[in-house]
C-alpha cells in the first residue's frame, strides 16, 4: 500500500517537474529572440515570431505617435520597415546609423511590403552624422559621384545590388564548370612568365633589412600574373578539363574607363580537340548560363540597373542572352570594316588589330547580337596559338567573342602541340609537347568585362569593389 501511493506521488510529481520545466522552456523560447537576415524577415516564414534583425538605417520618419525606420543588411534591395513607439525614438537614430532591432514580425497592411517588424527594443551600434555622410536620404547618386567614395560607396543601393550581382555570377561561373565535369586549379599569383608578351608586367621583390641587393628571391625575376593559362596547358596534359577563376594584373598606364590594374579572369582548356567550335560552344553556353543564373537570382537588383542606371539596357542584354551568336572571320571582319562608310581612328587593313571601335561597330553591323570572329592572322596572336597552315594569307586557330557595349568579352585559340612547327618558335615550350602531346585548346574571359555586358555598365570601375588603376588610392 506504502509502495503504490509513493509510486502514485513520484509520477505526480515527476509530471509536475516535466510540466514545469516544458514551461520554463516555451517562457524562455518566448523571450530570446530569432535573429534574422532583412531577406528571411523579408520573407514571411517567420510571421508572429519574435526576432532581432541588426543592419543600417536607409530612412527614419518620426511621427507624433510612431517612428518609421527603414533598415538593411546588405541581404536584399528591398529594405525592412520598422514601426516602434515614438518613446524609441533616438537622436542618434540618423540615416546611416547601425541599429540592432528586437520585436514582433507581423503582416504589414501596406501592399508595397509584405511584412513590417514592429519594435519593442531599438538598440543604436554605431552612430552616423547625416550631415557629413556624402549620401543624401533623398537623392539618387550617379556612378561616377559614390566612385569617389569607395570606402562607403557599398552603402548604396547601386552599389550594393553590383556587389550581390557579382556574387551570383560568381556562383553561376563555377556551377557551369562543376556541372560540366572542369576541374578548378588554383593557378600561381607570383609566376616569372609573362603569358601574352605584353611586357605589361607588376614585377615583385621582397623588401627588409635581410634582403641581399642584386639577388632574385626566386632566383629569377618574379611578377604578378597576366593570366593562367601557361599554368593551364600543364594540368591539361593531365585532365581533359580544367579552369581557374581569379585576380589577373596588366601594369599598363592608363586611367581609362576600360582599364584596371588588377582584375578578374575566368580561363578554361580543353584537351583532345582540334575544332575551334568546340571553344566557342563552351563560351557561349557559359555565357548564357551564368545569365540565366543571374537574371533568375537577382531579379530585383539586376531591375535597378535597368530602370535607373543604365535605362534600355535590358533589350540589348536579352538579346545576348536569347539569340545564337553569329559566326564570322577576320577576313570577312576587315572587309566588313573597309566597306563601311563609318571613319576610324585606327587603320582596317588586313593584319591589323582590331580596337575597340572596330569591334562595337561589327556587333552593331551584326544586328547589335554577341559575334564570334575567328582565324586572325597569325603574327597577332601568341606564339602557342595553332597554326593553320593557310595560303596566302597564314592564319592562327583563334577566336574573339564580341558583345554589345563593351567589344571583345572572350579571346582564345587552339594551341599549337605539333613539335616540329613550335620548335621553330620556343625551344623552352617544346617540353609541354614532347610527352604526350595532345591538341587542345583555352579561352579567357574578362568577369569585369561579363558584369559590364549584362548590366550596360560604361565605366569598368564601377563593377568592382576596389578598383585598381594607375595613380588611384589604396585603401
Amino acid at each position: 500500500m506504502f509502495q503504490a501511493v509513493t509510486k502514485t506521488l513520484s509520477v505526480a510529481s515527476t509530471t509536475y517537474v516535466c510540466r514545469g520545466i516544458l514551461l520554463g522552456i516555451r517562457h524562455y523560447c518566448k523571450k530570446t529572440p530569432t535573429k534574422l537576415r532583412v531577406s528571411q524577415a523579408l520573407s514571411g516564414a517567420d510571421l508572429g515570431a519574435n526576432v532581432k534583425v541588426q543592419g543600417w538605417v536607409r530612412s527614419v520618419r518620426p511621427q507624433k505617435a510612431n517612428v518609421f525606420l527603414h533598415v538593411n543588411d546588405g541581404s536584399s534591395l528591398q529594405p525592412l520597415q520598422v514601426v516602434a513607439g515614438a518613446e524609441l525614438n533616438d537622436p542618434l537614430l540618423t540615416f546611416g546609423s547601425a541599429v540592432e532591432v528586437t520585436g514582433s514580425l507581423k503582416k504589414s497592411p501596406h501592399k508595397k511590403q509584405p511584412v513590417e517588424l514592429e519594435a519593442d527594443q531599438i538598440t543604436v551600434i554605431g552612430e552616423c552624422n547625416p550631415v557629413d555622410f556624402p549620401f543624401k536620404i533623398k537623392e539618387r547618386h550617379g556612378l561616377e559621384y559614390i566612385r569617389q567614395f569607395p570606402h562607403l560607396r557599398c552603402r548604396t543601393n547601386a552599389f550594393s545590388s553590383l556587389l550581390r550581382i557579382r556574387s551570383e555570377a560568381t556562383t553561376a561561373v563555377h556551377s557551369y564548370f562543376r556541372e560540366n565535369d572542369f576541374v578548378q586549379i588554383h593557378t600561381p599569383i607570383i609566376t616569372s612568365n609573362d603569358c601574352e608578351g605584353a611586357g605589361e608586367l607588376f614585377q615583385v621583390e621582397p623588401s627588409g633589412p635581410e634582403i641581399v641587393e642584386d639577388e632574385y628571391f626566386f632566383s629569377v625575376p618574379a611578377f604578378l600574373t597576366v593570366s593562367g593559362q601557361l599554368h593551364l596547358e600543364v594540368i591539361s596534359g593531365a585532365f581533359s578539363r580544367v579552369y581557374t577563376f581569379g585576380p589577373t594584373f596588366r601594369a599598363e598606364n592608363s586611367q581609362s574607363r576600360r582599364h584596371l590594374a588588377e582584375f578578374y579572369m575566368v580561363e578554361a582548356e580543353i584537351s583532345f580537340t582540334e575544332s575551334i567550335e568546340d571553344l566557342t560552344k563552351v563560351m557561349e553556353d557559359m555565357f548564357k548560363s551564368a545569365t540565366e543564373h543571374v537574371l533568375a537570382h537577382c531579379v530585383e537588383d539586376v531591375d535597378l540597373f535597368h530602370k535607373h542606371v543604365t535605362p534600355g539596357h535590358r533589350v540589348s542584354m536579352l538579346k545576348c542572352f536569347i539569340l545564337s551568336t553569329l559566326r564570322i572571320t577576320y577576313t570577312e571582319a576587315v572587309d566588313i570594316l573597309n566597306r563601311s562608310s563609318e571613319k576610324f581612328t585606327f587603320p582596317t587593313d588586313w593584319g591589323c588589330d582590331l580596337k575597340t571601335e572596330h569591334e562595337k561597330y561589327l556587333v552593331k553591323h551584326c544586328g547589335n547580337a554577341p559575334v564570334f570572329v575567328t582565324d586572325y592572322p597569325y603574327d597577332l596572336k601568341p606564339f602557342y596559338a595553332r597554326d593553320n597552315q593557310d595560303h596566302p594569307e597564314r592564319t592562327a586557330a583563334a577566336v574573339d567573342l564580341l558583345v554589345p557595349g563593351v567589344g571583345e568579352l572572350c579571346g582564345g585559340s587552339l594551341r599549337e602541340e605539333r613539335l616540329d612547327l613550335l620548335s621553330a618558335r620556343l625551344e623552352e615550350y617544346l617540353d609541354l609537347r614532347r610527352f604526350g602531346s595532345v591538341p587542345h585548346g583555352g579561352f579567357g574571359l574578362g568577369f569585369e568585362r561579363y558584369l559590364q555586358c549584362i548590366l550596360g555598365v560604361d565605366n569598368i570601375k564601377d563593377v568592382i569593389p576596389f578598383p585598381r588603376f594607375s595613380h588611384s588610392c589604396l585603401l
